[in-house]
């Protein structure tokens, strides 16, 4: 199934910038992935998006609201760029980034692996945990495990997914979901503190992996996650200003100018 005229959107940039960790590039450029148990291969030519494996309906229900395409990103960039010159030359260095609707469970228990950890390395983690409790899709392909399938576990059991400390984290996140004692959904609604709050009663999680789940995983695009190298690019490109600044898209603005200070090493000496 074919999108067409698909504009400000770059795969490499959305799927594969440590936003979601179920992608795989494939040597042509395309990316293969898992999402709400299904597999696709994406390939972008132009403004056509090629969308292997999903029928007419996923496309317009499932992958055309998960890649954020109906909304305008290049009207958003306009109004970030009007905020500071590098925000400007941040967000026109990558037009394409989209803030991906992704399910929230997975979302938050991909960031609570994430801590202390590097993207290829949470990769595997997740692709471990999805081998042993997920379901088979296709191939080695398995859906990412529903929160009550790991609630009903001990941390003991996740010991094939090799996540260490992290284990009883993923564990406390699960249980604490499928009881409702975290209502992912209510949280998109809730106003901003509090849904952090909410998401920080969780073993392990902090404010950085609560604020990725917000932005990620509920896309409460006002969020602006900060790990030390956004503070350090903050603190060094735009010491005048705090997250708050960037306003109701600042979780956009965080990831222009994450990638942004990620492709130019040259600007923290």
């Amino acid at each position: 199934m074919k999108l067409e005229n698909i504009t400000d959107l770059a795969l490499a940039e959305t799927l594969d910038c440590g936003q979601a960790f179920r992608w795989r590039q494939n040597e042509n450029g395309s990316f293969t992935g898992a999402a709400f148990g299904k597999l696709v291969t994406m390939t972008l030519d132009g403004g056509t998006l090629d969308i292997e494996g999903a029928s007419d309906d996923d496309c317009m229900d499932i992958w055309r609201h998960y890649l954020d395409l109906d909304l305008d990103y290049a009207s958003i960039r306009g109004e970030l760029s009007e905020l500071h010159p590098v925000m400007k030359e941040a967000a026109a260095f990558a037009p394409g980034i989209r803030i991906l609707n992704q399910d929230p469970w997975e979302a938050l228990c991909s960031f609570v692996i994430s801590q202390n950890n590097n993207i290829p390395r949470i990769k595997l983690i997740v692709e471990r945990l999805c081998q042993n409790f997920g379901e088979k899709i296709d191939g080695d392909w398995y859906s990412f495990p529903d929160a009550d399938t790991i609630a009903a576990l001990a941390p003991d059991d996740l010991a094939p997914i090799k996540a260490g400390f992290r284990n009883r984290y993923i564990i406390d996140a699960a249980q604490k979901v499928a009881l409702g004692q975290v209502d992912l959904d209510a949280l998109r609604e809730a106003p901003i503190e509090d849904a952090r709050r909410e998401l920080m009663t969780i073993t392990g999680v902090g404010i950085k992996v609560a604020d990725c789940t917000l932005l990620f995983g509920l896309h409460r695009l006002d969020c602006f996650p900060l790990d030390v190298w956004m503070k350090r690019a903050m603190s060094t490109l735009f010491p005048e200003l705090t997250p708050g600044d960037f306003g109701k898209y600042g979780g956009i603005a965080q990831q222009y100018i994450f990638h942004y200070s990620r492709m130019h090493p040259e600007l923290f000496g």
